[in-house]
C-alpha cells in the first residue's frame, strides 16, 4: 500500500464529499455515505496513515483517486 501522508478530518471529509458522499452523522467520529456504503473518520489531527488507507478502500476507492481531488 502507498504511504498516505497524515491527512487532517476536514480536509478528508472535503475530499470524500468531492467524490460523492455527505455526512450523515457526526460526534467523535463522522459518519459518511454514499447511499450504499458507510465510512466514518475519526476527528484526529493528522488522521494516521494506515487508518485512512483503510477507510480510504472501505469506500471503494484508492488512494490516487483520493488525492485528485485535495
Amino acid at each position: 500500500m502507498p504511504r498516505l501522508p497524515g491527512v487532517d478530518h476536514r480536509r478528508a471529509g472535503k475530499g470524500f464529499r468531492k467524490a460523492g458522499y455527505w455526512i450523515a452523522r457526526e460526534s467523535k467520529h463522522i459518519a459518511m455515505t454514499d447511499g450504499k456504503r458507510i465510512i466514518i473518520i475519526p476527528r484526529a489531527n493528522p488522521i494516521n496513515a494506515f487508518t485512512m488507507g483503510g477507510i480510504i478502500r472501505d469506500a471503494g476507492m484508492i488512494i490516487e483517486e483520493f488525492k485528485k481531488p485535495l
